[in-house]
């Protein structure tokens, strides 16, 4: 297993509803913790880089409805 972190922009604060989607995604194989930054502007993403790529992880994000800013051009 090869650990690796990420960090994401916000483009808005996390809301209750953001809360229950952050829990919902480290149901996703390879994430291993998603939590909000102190400053609440950020989200920290571990995961498993022998299993996802940082496109994957951030297409994972966004389906869940997380409010990142995007780094990778998605189709």
């Amino acid at each position: 297993m090869t650990k690796v972190q990420l960090q994401y922009d916000l483009v808005r604060p996390l809301n209750d509803g953001d809360a229950r989607a952050v829990a919902d995604v480290h149901s996703w194989y390879g994430i291993l913790r998603v939590l909000p930054a102190a400053a609440t502007d950020k989200l920290h993403v571990e995961y498993d880089a022998s299993r996802l790529s940082q496109k994957d992880v951030e297409a994972v994000l966004v389906r869940f409805g997380l409010p990142i800013k995007r780094q990778w051009a998605l189709p």
